[in-house]
């Protein structure tokens, strides 16, 4: 499985955070919101609306940001994940939840939803991680986080780079040998081509080169009714994979890129309901 530690994966970062007030005259309250980078949010929060901040968190600081769900796709799966979470009672996503109690403290109450959500759909098939960033907030969702969701605990630190990756299960990936471009996918035999988007099996030996779409299916036929796999056995090795760390590790050659939403591209889970 990919970093559950400190370090975020490769590539673009995409959050929806829980604040807690600390204010002795506002305690207990709590805010949902999204980020592409927590460190420099919660300071905007902090700092008032002059910094940047939201208005419903402006003049009640400090806050502190207590977890994070990070690993969406995109900057819309992740803004719609926000959404439902800060207004449970409007997403049929989560019609099941009941609502807040009245001795519910607020806090509870959104863990209780984000323990739901985290087992519903369309967010229980996203290789999610929930980080716990304060260790002293922490509490035992019910239900429990699905077994591909990691928990991680402590501060975010940068992306880590492929050539400091040496205590990685899958660092070698990056000393394999080049395979030849124009390689056949293993499992329908026609050509790969870079704009189709390939995968490799990183245990070492495994010879496996698919087209993502051809893997997908592969892992999918014991689930036929979903259209994202969630982990399969590799046709190859035969060793078990999460389709999360696949995706991972076929991105994480790639460049930063800059962090503005507005030439975010789309994904396609951006067209699943919420």
């Amino acid at each position: 499985m990919g970093p559950a530690g400190g370090a975020t994966r490769p590539g673009r970062f995409f959050g929806v955070y829980l604040l807690y007030c600390l204010n002795p005259r506002h305690r207990g309250r709590v805010y949902v919101g999204f980020t592409v980078n927590p460190a420099r949010r919660v300071q905007q929060h902090n700092g008032g609306r002059k910094k940047g901040g939201a208005w419903r968190t402006s003049g009640r600081g400090p806050w502190e940001m207590v977890l994070i769900v990070h690993g969406f796709p995109s900057a819309v799966a992740a803004l719609r994940f926000e959404w439902a979470w800060q207004h449970p009672q409007a997403s049929r996503r989560l019609a099941h939840v009941a609502p807040r109690l009245r001795s519910e403290a607020t806090f509870d109450f959104h863990l209780r939803v984000l323990a739901h959500m985290l087992r519903a759909p369309p967010w229980a098939r996203l290789p999610l991680t929930l980080r716990w960033l304060r260790s002293d907030f922490r509490r035992e969702l019910c239900p429990p986080p699905p077994p591909h969701v990691p928990l991680a605990f402590g501060p975010l630190l940068p992306p880590v780079l492929a050539s400091k990756r040496q205590a990685d299960p899958f660092a070698d990936i990056e000393s394999q040998p080049d395979q030849d471009a124009e390689a056949p996918c293993t499992l329908c035999a026609r050509t790969l081509q870079d704009e189709e988007g390939s995968l490799c099996c990183p245990h070492p030996g495994c010879s496996l080169r698919a087209h993502m779409i051809c893997l997908a299916e592969e892992f999918l036929q014991k689930e036929p009714g979903q259209l994202l796999p969630l982990e399969g056995q590799c046709p190859g090795c035969k060793n078990s994979l999460l389709w999360g760390d696949l995706i991972w590790l076929c991105r994480m050659g790639a460049q930063e890129e800059e962090e503005d939403l507005e030439s975010d591209e789309e994904h396609w889970t951006d067209m699943l309901e919420i």
